[in-house]
């Protein structure tokens, strides 16, 4: 786009931590250990050879997690940045990061639900109910996964239907009449086939006002609804899992706030007066918005977003091997209304629409009987559709009005396998292989300013064909302790740039990026009431995909570049304590480091400053992101009786967020602390919470930026409180 840019979007907070974090009590083995999937197969946690995060049910409902943005304050390594307040993530696990604002570029953290894949970010932010758990695995995945990501994955597994009666809700309500409910149904239809229907909403919380009228933004209006249909006919072998979901979003935007300490003005535009209150906003709606859109006067930033989709995983056991398919078909409608000026000057008021659909579909096979050798292989396809239309108004601030449209095809196959073999049963080898085609397609772009075509539709095509695999060992010298090592490499797929350019440059595509990731770590049980886990990774990047500029008529111009070398290694260490019955304690510390090895670039400030394009060399500079981050928790059970009385508080802290376009917008450190006392009977249904989330009213801003003329960010929540009610039957 013309972000006229050095100034469009921010890569996310980044931190380096580890394994399950507080109190992420996950279990479905029924002897307290922590279940994950996270190979394709039921382990416990502390089994797998992997740096991963556990967070459980419990845990999602007490921190108020409704959305995958969240996670990053209950997830060590991972964070994710809202690109201008918007509905585009930007994923961020150990440093590996991809700054983009746009929709049709692929993210470097791959997001699942159920097994089925989120490739476009956009399609990531509805709403998270009725899950059982969230697994973050760190590093490469693609060996068993149906897409190919640099930085890791996200998966969600919801709760399963039940073969007995069972119904249950929640209810939320706090400060800012923020209101969330959630409730379920489950139980059997007949034998061997079960059903459960769930739904939720979340309404209310803006804790945000316009500056010159005093009206409210950022209140919530989300519903979603999910009904998952279990068959299992005794002793057939077979089994399948039908799920169909719908979701619809009528939110407000979380409003931005202005940087500004003195009053400014973008050219014929009004007079904004300097900020003094991070919670106050602004917005307006140009005439050319109106009349482009379905918007009305009086609109408030937010979005318009419609989803739904279905999939299916069958499977079937014959005795030695198993064969599994997922089948999957996911549809997004999106309207976005942002105003990233944060005033009522008409300098940068931006819309998106869009249509997004993707099909995919996996096959694999698996050993079924227990023996030393354990394998999967399998193969995937997926399709996804992305139309687009872009609009911006920079009437104010450039004279013009700029639109943008195309569309984009993806077409995806791959075959991967993965084979462990237990020599002893101390000692395992474990080996992937993954080898993907993937033909992206941009196809009739074309962007045109105030009437006037600045870049007439062009069709641009780029694709990829990588081997990626993995390689690591597993040691057990006791039953209390892992040893393991790991060397693998995974790609993520190259793209285009589709911001307001007139550029022919600026849509040229960029490269594939691909990690080498080495790894050694352990996990260790020394006692029942202590657990450590510790690794330390080193990352060899090569052609790291880079939010960078090219120089054009109206200056700098957002576009991604490809960096030849850079390296990241970090350190981690989580340690888990029952000191005393009832009470658990946790922390986290982890430490991070990057840099760039060889990276000839735009340099964005100093262009701006001088008026032209400046180039420099950032070998051997750091890659901005915060290098340390800590965080914990604490948890006493306290028995009382008939009831239970359970007092616990989280924190987290990270490090200084510093930034490519200068200190301004330098993300600081901040320190947030929720708290909360809950009350339950020791064997009744229901439970009743007091909440109190970041108590110490931490000032602190989730991403900063700049577009036009206007710096702005986008503060976190300030303080909040409330109380939650549920109950299971």
């Amino acid at each position: 786009m013309k972000t006229y840019l050095g100034r469009t979007a921010i890569g996310a907070i980044v931190a380096a931590t580890l394994c399950a974090p507080a109190y992420a009590q996950v279990s479905e083995s029924g002897d307290g250990s922590i279940v994950v999937t996270a190979q394709r197969r039921e382990q416990n946690a502390q089994d797998v050879g992997i740096a991963l995060s556990v967070i459980g049910s419990d845990e999602l409902e007490q921190r108020g997690v409704t959305n995958v943005n969240q996670l990053q304050d209950a997830t060590p390594s991972l964070e994710i940045e809202p690109a201008f307040g918007g509905g585009a993530a930007q994923f961020r696990l150990r440093g590996v990061g991809f700054q983009d604002y746009a929709s049709n570029n692929s993210p470097t953290v791959g997001v699942y639900v159920n097994e089925v894949a989120y490739p476009v970010p956009v399609m990531t932010q509805g709403l998270i109910f009725d899950v059982a758990r969230v697994e973050v695995l760190r590093g490469p995945q693609g060996t068993l996964y149906g897409r190919n990501t640099t930085g890791g994955a996200v998966n969600f597994t919801t709760n399963k239907p039940t073969d007995h009666f069972t119904a249950g809700g929640m209810v939320e309500y706090g400060r800012f009449d923020a209101l969330r409910g959630e409730a379920y149904v489950s139980g059997p239809i007949t034998e061997g086939i079960n059903l459960r229907v769930s739904g939720a909403t979340q309404q209310g919380g803006a804790y945000q006002y316009n500056r010159d009228t005093g009206e409210d933004i950022g209140d919530a209006n989300r519903w979603a609804g999910r009904a998952l249909l279990a068959i299992e006919p005794v002793g057939s072998g077979f089994s399948g899992l039908l799920d169909f979901h719908y979701g619809r979003d009528k939110s407000d935007a979380i409003g931005l706030y202005l940087l500004n300490d003195l009053p400014t003005q973008a050219g014929a535009g009004p007079v904004i007066p300097a900020d003094t209150d991070r919670f106050a906003t602004g917005w307006g709606l140009s005439p050319q918005l109106l009349a482009d859109t379905e918007l009305s006067v009086g609109d408030v930033p937010g979005v318009d977003n419609e989803t739904w989709g279905v999939s299916g995983n069958l499977s079937y056991d014959f005795g030695s091997v198993t064969l599994t398919s997922v089948t999957a078909y996911d549809w997004l409608h999106r309207e976005q209304f942002g105003d990233w000026d944060s005033s009522a000057s008409v300098e940068a008021d931006t819309f998106f629409g869009s249509d997004v659909d993707v099909f995919a579909q996996e096959v694999r096979l698996s050993n079924s009987q227990p023996g030393p050798l354990t394998w999967v292989v399998g193969a995937y396809y997926s399709q996804q559709n992305l139309d687009e239309r872009y609009y911006s108004d920079f009437v104010d601030v450039y004279g013009t009005y700029a639109r943008v449209n195309y569309a984009q095809k993806v077409e995806s196959i791959s075959g991967f396998g993965q084979l462990e073999y237990a020599f002893s049963p101390r000692f395992k080898a474990i080996a992937g292989l993954r080898y993907e085609y993937e033909k992206r397609q941009l196809q009739g772009f074309g962007s045109a300013f105030g009437g006037a075509q600045a870049l007439p539709p062009t069709d641009v095509t780029t694709s990829m064909k990588p081997l990626t695999g993995k390689l690591a060992f597993e040691f057990t010298p006791s039953d209390d302790l892992l040893l393991y090592a790991s060397a693998s490499k995974g790609t993520k797929s190259g793209g285009f740039t589709t911001y307001n350019t007139g550029n022919e440059s600026g849509i040229e595509p960029f490269a594939p990026e691909t990690l080498y990731a080495y790894e050694v770590g352990f996990k260790a049980n020394p006692s029942r009431t202590f657990q450590i886990n510790g690794s330390f990774f080193y990352y060899d990047y090569r052609d790291q995909q880079v939010l960078s500029a090219v120089w054009g008529d109206n200056g700098a111009v957002g576009r991604f570049a490809n960096a030849p070398k850079s390296s990241i290694w970090g350190t981690e260490l989580e340690v888990v304590v029952t000191p005393i019955e009832g009470v658990t304690v946790t922390q986290y510390v982890g430490y991070k480091k990057g840099r760039y090895l060889e990276f000839f670039d735009l340099d964005v400030p100093a262009s701006n400053l001088v008026g032209e394009a400046v180039y420099t060399d950032r070998a051997h500079t750091d890659i901005p992101f915060p290098n340390l981050s800590l965080g914990g928790s604490m948890r006493y059970a306290i028995p009382m009786g008939d009831y239970t009385l359970t007092p616990s508080a989280t924190y987290s802290f990270r490090e200084e967020y510093p930034s490519w376009l200068g200190e301004t917008f330098d993300i600081a450190a901040y320190f947030v602390v929720n708290a909360e006392v809950q009350l339950a009977p020791t064997n009744g249904p229901w439970t009743l919470s007091l909440w109190g989330r970041n108590i110490f009213n931490e000032e602190y801003d989730l991403t900063r930026n700049y577009f036009t003329s206007a710096d702005i960010a986008q503060p976190a929540r300030p303080v909040s409180y409330g109380v939650r009610f549920s109950i299971d039957y």
